[in-house]
C-alpha cells in the first residue's frame, strides 16, 4: 500500500534536496508507479532552531511550522518527515499539532546504534549549538544505554563554523570535518560518530571516516521508505549508512 509521505524541508534547502533524492534512489521501484507519493514543503524561511532554542523563544517557530503541518494534513499524508535534527527539540509540541504521525529521527537513531553497536558504545554527537544545547541526542542516547559524548567548547565551535560555511557553499568540502572524526575515534576512543546535522549529511567523507558514522538522514529515510509502505532497496546500515 503506497501511504502518501509529507516532508517539511528548508532547513537547509541542500540538506532536504539530498533526503529527497536518498529515498528515490532507495526506495524499490521498477517504474514510476512503485515510488512514494511525496509533498515537500520546502520552507527555508522558517526561523533559525537554534537560535530559538538558544533564546528561547520556540514559539517563533512552532507557529511558523503549524501551517506547514495543517497543509500536509489537508494533503491527506499518512507521515511526516523533518529531514532537520535541531526541530526534533519541538518534536513533542509538533506532535501535538496533528494525529498524523511524526517520524523520530532522533529516537530512530539512537534505537539503531544500540542494536549495531550495542549497550554502553560511546557516541560522539556533532550537531548544532542548539540540538548540543537541547539535549536531545544526549537524552536519547542514555535511555538507549549509549555513553554520549559531547565536543568542548573549542571543538563545539569548529563544528558550527563547518554547518554555516556549508549552508552558505553547497560546494564545501569535507577535509576538516573529517579530521575531526577521525580525531575523535582514536583520542576519545568513540565507537561511533553521530552526523546529527542535515547539513554535515551533505558533505563527502573519506572511506575511513565514513566507516565510524552513523547518519541520522539515512535513518530517516530507511524509516520514511518503510512507513510508506515500501521497501528499502540497497543498504541503508551501519557503514554504508553514509553520503550514498
Amino acid at each position: 500500500m503506497n501511504k502518501k509521505l509529507g516532508i517539511i524541508g528548508g532547513m537547509g534547502p541542500k540538506a532536504t534536496s539530498v533526503f529527497m533524492e536518498k529515498i528515490i534512489n532507495h526506495t524499490s521501484a521498477e517504474k514510476d508507479q512503485d515510488h512514494i507519493d511525496i509533498v515537500i514543503l520546502n520552507h527555508a524561511t522558517l526561523p533559525d532552531r537554534t537560535e530559538c532554542i538558544l533564546n528561547e523563544t520556540p514559539e517563533l517557530f512552532l507557529q511558523a511550522i503549524q501551517p506547514d503541518i495543517e497543509l500536509l494534513e489537508t494533503a491527506g499524508v499518512a507521515n511526516i518527515a523533518i529531514p532537520c535534527n535541531t526541530s526534533h527539540y519541538f518534536y513533542k509540541d509538533m506532535q501535538k499539532m496533528t494525529h498524523i504521525n511524526i517520524i523520530h529521527m532522533v529516537q530512530e537513531t539512537t534505537m539503531f546504534i544500540e542494536q549495531s553497536f550495542g549497550s554502553g558504545s560511546k557516541v560522539a554527537i556533532l550537531a548544532t549549538d542548539g540540538t548540543i544545547e537541547s539535549g536531545v541526542y544526549e537524552r536519547a542516547c542514555l535511555t538507549n544505554n549509549l555513553i554520549p559524548f559531547i565536543p568542548d567548547t573549542e571543538l563545539q565551535k569548529k563544528i558550527m563554523g563547518i554547518i554555516y560555511r556549508i549552508k552558505s557553499d553547497v560546494t564545501y568540502k569535507g577535509q576538516e570535518l573529517d579530521d575531526i572524526i577521525i580525531d575523535l575515534i582514536n583520542r576519545e576512543q568513540c565507537n561511533c560518530i553521530i552526523l546529527g546535522c542535515t547539513e554535515l549529511s551533505t558533505v563527502q567523507l573519506s572511506n575511513v571516516a565514513q566507516s565510524y558514522c552513523i547518519d541520522p538522514m539515512n535513518i530517516l529515510v530507511e524509516q520514511s521508505i518503510i512507513q510508506s509502505g515500501k521497501q528499502v532497496k540497497g543498504s541503508l546500515n551501519k557503514s554504508s549508512i553514509l553520503n550514498t
